[in-house]
């Protein structure tokens, strides 16, 4: 006889998830960020791109271990959460140690960028292409191939290299990405301390057989 609650319910649906569509363009991004702009005989090129994997692996591993474990997929979750802090802390040590600027979130060109939603390393560089064209517009093209001109803080505009465009495009996903994966966070920690696991559910399924 068949009961209401599956033993194993529905899970792996990590590909319906904006947090692994998100935190797989971090990954592409990064894959493309540190091929172009990061010394290849740092280490920090290597964790920068196996940070950004970690994050959108342990998003889908931890979606299909959902199945059998809450506990593993809570715990995924948030290795998740923890490996993408640790990639927006590399971002923002290349731009401090380079001495490039960090865009507050609220500035003209992330605006933009928000606003395009972009979905694949593609849109992200022909937003940097159209923020660099912008500038050259508004200057009349005194820039230098591959710089544009942006104003910080309200401060004097002053040069931007395509690398920090893409720096700050990325901690912006990154950003977003992290308030995805806290939300998931707190909905799987309540989804298992109001049903708990699958040791609980099978106790309840169980019991609801030997009652019928």
């Amino acid at each position: 006889m068949g009961t209401d609650e599956p033993l194993i319910p529905k899970h792996g649906g990590y590909r319906r998830l904006k947090s692994f569509h998100v935190g797989q363009l971090i990954y592409d991004v990064t894959v493309r960020f540190c091929a172009r702009d990061v010394d290849h005989r740092s280490r920090t090129r290597d964790q920068m791109v196996q940070a950004a994997r970690s994050g959108v692996q342990n998003i889908a591993e931890g979606s299909q271990a959902s199945g059998t474990s809450k506990k593993t997929e809570l715990k995924l979750t948030n290795v998740a959460r923890a490996s993408l802090e640790e990639l927006r802390l590399d971002y923002e040590d290349f731009l401090r140690q380079r001495g490039l600027p960090l865009l507050p979130p609220d500035h003209p060109a992330l605006v933009r960028f928000k606003a395009r939603r972009c979905a694949t390393v593609e849109a992200v560089r022909l937003w940097v292409e159209d923020e660099q064209g912008r500038t050259r517009t508004s200057t009349g093209g005194q820039e230098q191939d591959g710089t544009s001109s942006v104003s910080v803080r309200g401060g004097p505009s002053q040069s931007v290299s395509s690398s920090t465009l893409v720096a700050n495009a990325a901690l912006s996903l990154l950003n977003l990405c992290c308030y995805l994966l806290d939300r998931q966070l707190e909905a799987q920690a309540q989804a298992f301390e109001t049903e708990g696991g699958f040791t609980e559910r099978l106790y309840r399924i169980r019991n609801k057989r030997r009652r019928s």
